[in-house]
């Protein structure tokens, strides 16, 4: 059937007049490159900083229990008054100053969109956690960036010099850091919180593995907010649970942020069932975690070509003689897969691994004995 003259009129019409839907997003947005992580795949997989163990039957099976005494029909709490509880009390601080959240990413995402706007200016130190510049420049903030030191370290005075000279609305430090795995110093850090004119919010995503926090510092700094995360030592990445610590005042801003029932029932209940169980269960997996850190950074130090960077997480950056492309593609052919980090600031000849099993760290120290006998 022919379109008629007035159809054909106005259809031309409508097509001169479209755009193109990609002209809505911001230009920062558009020339942003996507945080994303490779779909290889590897029987050891020492990538991602996860716990080598999975969660312990009996927290699983206290969580199974709790769930299926519940009705399944009801939303969660919409504010997990419990789960807050239990978290002050592992935390030492007060349920009032706790948020509870999907994953830490969207609390760390929730205080910067309370926050940062056109012309506000977030201070980072590189190469850290890649979400805090894209989740900044998303916002239209402004990303400062202090280097670490050569040695990969914080630059305490270079970060209060930044804060003098740019006067940030939001300090952001990872520590133990990603991907470098050290730690700022608590008399560094107090320096910044007493300088610093805005908030600072400090990242313990691994705080476990160093046995140290940083959170006794805020019953006296009301602009400290600090991020903790099921998803390493706890063994819950694939719950998606984290949690913020701060003044009460300041969590109930940021929770403004947070979308309603962000966090589900059974993520609710295996966080609760995981503190309660954190002392019998998940802190002898962290003490073997952390033995073998040790023993693994023995072993990478022993082979020639390679220099691991002494940590007190549960990864380890390492620089490599060889690209560290190529040995992520040896290893991969060998079922290892490791992180390359190799575009990170500062991390041109490095890659990054996870601390696996005893059994997996031995097989990536024969496996990366061999790479390195060949190729140097």
């Amino acid at each position: 059937m022919q379109q008629s003259r007035f159809e054909l009129k106005t259809q031309n019409c409508s097509m001169a007049h479209m755009h193109d839907p990609l002209d809505t997003i911001k230009q920062r947005v558009r020339e942003l490159r996507a945080y994303s992580l490779t779909p290889d795949r590897g029987a050891v997989k020492i990538n991602q900083n996860e716990n080598p163990w999975d969660t312990p039957a009996p927290i699983k099976m206290e969580t199974a229990r709790r769930l299926s005494a519940r009705s399944w029909s009801r939303y969660p709490d919409f504010v997990p008054v419990s789960l807050h509880e239990k978290l002050a009390r592992f935390a030492g601080w007060t349920p009032d100053g706790v948020v509870a959240g999907n994953g830490s990413n969207e609390l760390i995402q929730a205080l910067l969109m309370v926050t940062v706007t056109e012309g506000k200016r977030v201070l980072i130190s590189e190469p850290t956690f890649a979400l805090y510049r894209q989740v900044t420049t998303v916002l239209g903030g402004e990303v400062i960036s202090v280097p670490l030191t050569p040695d990969l370290k914080y630059d305490a005075e270079a970060l209060m010099k930044a804060i003098g000279e740019h006067e940030p609305d939001v300090t952001i430090i990872c520590s133990p850091n990603n991907p470098t795995g050290c730690r700022i110093d608590d008399a560094d850090l107090m320096k910044i919180l007493e300088a610093a004119r805005g908030l600072v919010a400090v990242d313990e995503a691994y705080f476990e593995f160093t046995n140290h926090s940083v959170v006794p510092l805020l019953e006296r700094h009301a602009n400290l907010a600090v991020f903790r995360t099921f998803s390493k030592a706890m063994a819950m990445a694939a719950l998606r649970v984290g949690y913020l610590l701060a003044a009460p005042e300041l969590a109930r801003e940021i929770s403004k942020a947070v979308l309603p029932y962000n966090l589900n029932a059974m993520s609710q209940t295996a966080a609760e069932v995981t503190v309660e169980m954190y002392a019998e269960e998940m802190r002898p997996l962290v003490d073997k975690i952390i033995a073998e850190r040790e023993r693994l950074y023995v072993g990478l130090k022993n082979i020639r070509g390679l220099a691991p960077v002494k940590s007190v997480s549960n990864f380890m950056v390492v620089r490599s003689d060889i690209a560290p492309r190529r040995v992520f593609d040896e290893l991969l052919r060998r079922d290892i897969l490791i992180r390359d980090v190799s575009n990170y600031p500062m991390l041109k000849d490095y890659f990054r691994l996870s601390v696996g099993t005893p059994a997996e760290n031995d097989l990536l120290i024969n496996a990366l004995r061999e790479i390195f006998a060949n190729e140097l």
